[in-house]
């Protein structure tokens, strides 16, 4: 990499870093405790000089990896060994709010939540909201397809995604598609970035619909004296005709730790609750979310709960709501853990659940369960706690592809949300026979032919 720092010093200026302090900060994500160190760290500016890096680095065969906010869990933005971690934080400008066509043009560096508050104030919604969405980057979440709470009502990242800009491997700068909401125009190569986890091509610019904000919205805590039963009487509401804007699961240890987290105690735990439901309806008739409510209640009064806590302020809803998407950070608090994203067809949960809880007694781990349940996304931490090392590298990845194997059968899938990236490939031929991997490595090998771009992720 030497031999390469002055083309890059001479094209960045002081964005261009090899100091050790930027090295390490760029060197990891959110992802358990993996760290690897890159060469050097880039910061473009403008989509001209990504464009010149990437060719200069696919003609000299160095390795790239996009790197965004860090709050992955896949390890998507953790840099390959000597490599070359791009940083696309100063792409941090929304470039048009079009309220005429519904629509946001934006840079990839810009934070999930600002992006969401801008397009708030002009009465326009970009649902998708990660945990996360108060650092995470808009450019990561479509890489990553990013989903959330809201995911249940709304959708995922890529149902908002219309077009992008992207840098190719190559150098090239391509437009994916087109700004408009129909598009039968020969391959969808915008959807074919979005979830690529920056293998391949790096994403510039975003062209994202929106819809219309809504104006009201309730939200309820529901307690259960059974987990299994939580999960059970999510499938039940959806049955009796009712989706919520948000359905979220959280089982006894996970709201407890986040209390503990939090130092906030305002929600009172029973001994006998065993998990909980925090349930958000939404739209822009107050009557008809309170009927919604009143329906819930009813399926929820055949399931042994106790009592049910309604948001009666704005504060209570952002404190309910606050302790729920800071439940990674408390688990992470309290022991080495590995985070599992699977995905079943939510009538599948209570399934799924039972079988984390068997294997874990099996191969002797604690697991702490959340997740969103309206989707059947169950986000299922693995607690070190006083696990050998040796249980923990050699016999957990055993008890992880046997949970794997019993999702598929399910008729789920390996991660929701959070991407394969580098903790998860060595589990892709449980999901996908070998066909289907290699008409993927393909479509790889066409966009990235030398394999510099985000190398090892994946596959």
């Amino acid at each position: 990499m030497q031999s390469h720092i002055q083309f890059f010093t001479n094209l960045l200026g002081q964005n261009a870093l090899i100091d050790s302090e930027n090295l390490e900060k760029y060197s990891h994500d959110e992802t358990e405790d993996i760290s690897i160190l890159p060469s050097i760290v880039l910061k473009p500016s403008t989509t001209d000089e990504v464009s010149q890096i990437m060719a200069y680095c696919h003609e000299n065969n160095l390795h790239v990896t996009p790197s965004g906010a860090r709050t992955g869990l896949s390890g998507g933005a953790i840099p390959t060994e000597n490599g070359i971690a791009l940083s696309m934080e100063k792409f941090n400008k929304i470039i048009e709010i079009d309220e005429k066509n519904h629509q946001v043009i934006t840079e990839p560096g810009v934070i999930t939540q600002v992006l969401q508050e801008a397009v708030k104030e002009k009465g326009l919604f970009y649902p998708p909201d990660p945990a996360s969405k108060g650092s995470c980057f808009i450019g990561g979440n479509v890489s990553e397809n990013s989903g959330g709470p809201k995911a249940v009502k709304y959708g995922v990242t890529k149902d908002y995604v219309l077009n992008l800009e992207v840098v190719l491997p190559s150098g090239e700068i391509i437009w994916t598609g087109a700004n408009v909401l129909k598009n039968a125009t020969g391959y969808n190569l915008t959807q074919l970035i979005v979830g690529s986890e920056g293998t391949l091509a790096v994403i510039t610019k975003i062209v994202l619909r929106l819809i219309p904000h809504p104006t009201q919205d309730m939200l309820m805590l529901v307690p259960f004296r059974s987990a299994e039963q939580a999960c059970e009487a999510v499938a039940a509401i959806f049955r009796a005709g009712i989706t919520p804007s948000g359905m979220e699961f959280m089982e006894r240890d996970a709201l407890t730790w986040t209390q503990e987290f939090t130092q906030d105690f305002s929600i009172q735990v029973a001994d006998d609750h065993a998990a909980h439901l925090l349930i958000e309806v939404d739209g822009f008739n107050a009557e008809t979310l309170l009927q919604d409510c009143e329906k819930i209640m009813g399926i929820i009064e055949g399931f042994d709960t106790d009592e049910i806590l309604f948001a009666d302020s704005q504060a209570q809803k952002d404190a309910l709501w606050s302790l729920r998407r800071k439940v990674g950070e408390a688990v992470k608090t309290q022991s080495i853990y590995k985070e599992e994203d699977t995905v079943v067809p939510r009538f599948e949960l209570p399934r799924l659940l039972q079988v984390v809880k068997e294997i874990g007694s099996n191969y002797g781990f604690k697991s702490v369960c959340y997740g969103h349940a309206g989707d059947g996304n169950l986000h299922i931490n693995i607690i070190k706690g006083e696990l050998t090392d040796k249980q923990w590298n050699e016999e957990l990845p055993i008890a992880i592809r046997e949970l794997f194997t019993e999702v598929v059968k399910m008729g789920g899938t390996l991660s929701g949300e959070h991407g394969i990236g580098l903790v998860q490939k060595q589990y892709m031929d449980i999901a996908f026979p070998e066909i289907s991997l290699e008409i993927m490595s393909k479509i790889k090998a066409v966009f990235d032919p030398k394999g510099i771009l985000n190398p090892g992720k994946i596959f």
